[in-house]
């Protein structure tokens, strides 16, 4: 103890002196719009470096699972691809209505002119939704407020606001860009809101996660004198231009009525498992800068929970 004492009195002068720099700096940087930006970009920058090279090591030692997944993969494919019936050829997940022109033209080609995205047919001609394929470089599960990092940025056209989805479903939402990477508020993040509906009867609520499971999330605002069945689908409402309507959210695990609430409480399970979330796409509505001119002029807000 003696011994620490003198230590910190001979460099008194040079920690204080540290201690005022730091403090300095974090009063810059919060009393400051235009540093607090560049700080968190540069941050952003040489984390997502670290991390795509943390990334690269993990992957040279599992290469070996992901042959093995790939090969099981590209069985599945083939198996697909060579189907007798043509006319069964159609997007995976959940049947898609097809009028008698499209089937026409699948029977033709032998493959959809679509990508199934969440279980939402996305087209790969002339999207409304443009996709820009990305990896996770990291990824976070325990905390309340979750993140992830993609290894795109505004090199790739990626901008704060855009949304991103899973093979599966939601995943949530751009909130930062540096030139090669992205930071993405997840769904499992305590202020995040995606405005959803029940795909059998179309009631419109609102997905948040509430803190403590990743697997499942509460849709709010479902009035009581709705009938709930266990296993509906829950998909995107369409009301934010972030989100395609009808991409997957999750499915209805229970649902109970409280007696001083005029709504069920509903969890849902949710369709994407964050625990081994690896591809997913940033996506961005064309007239999504239109029409958030429109709404904010005439007082409107969509965000992300809002109806």
């Amino acid at each position: 103890m003696r011994n620490l004492f003198a230590f910190l009195f001979r460099y008194r002068g040079i920690l204080v002196f540290a201690l005022l720099e730091v403090l300095s700096v974090y009063l810059l940087i919060r009393n400051s719009a235009y540093q607090r930006a560049a700080f968190f970009n540069s941050a952003n920058t040489y984390a997502g470096q670290l991390l795509e090279w943390r990334t690269q090591v993990s992957e040279y030692f599992e290469l070996a699972a992901v042959n093995q997944s790939l090969a099981a993969e590209n069985a599945a494919l083939r198996q697909r691809l060579y189907l007798s019936d043509l006319g069964r050829r159609v997007a995976d997940s959940l049947p898609i209505r097809r009028d008698s022109l499209a089937q026409m033209r699948l029977l033709r080609t032998g493959r959809p002119d679509s990508l199934v995205l969440g279980n939402q047919a996305l087209s790969n001609n002339d999207p409304s939704y443009p996709l820009i394929p990305a990896r996770v470089v990291n990824n976070s599960l325990r905390d309340v407020d979750n993140y992830l990092t993609l290894n795109v940025g505004t090199l790739d056209q990626v901008q704060p606001g855009m949304g991103v989805l899973a093979a599966s479903g939601i995943v949530g939402r751009v909130q930062s860009v540096s030139e090669h990477y992205a930071r993405i508020t997840s769904l499992l993040h305590s202020k995040t809101a995606i405005s959803a509906k029940i795909q059998r009867d179309g009631t419109f609520g609102s997905i948040k996660w509430q803190g403590d499971d990743p697997t499942h999330a509460l849709l709010d605002y479902i009035p009581r004198q709705n009938k709930l069945v266990r296993g509906d689908t829950v998909i995107t409402s369409g009301y934010n231009a972030t989100f395609p309507e009808g991409v997957m959210v999750g499915t209805i695990d229970t649902f109970t009525k409280e007696p001083d609430k005029n709504f069920w409480t509903v969890r849902v399970r949710l369709a994407v498992n964050f625990s081994n979330l690896t591809y997913v796409y940033v996506v961005r509505s064309r007239p999504q800068a239109e029409r958030d001119t429109l709404e904010t002029h005439t007082g409107t807000v969509v965000g992300g929970g809002k109806r």
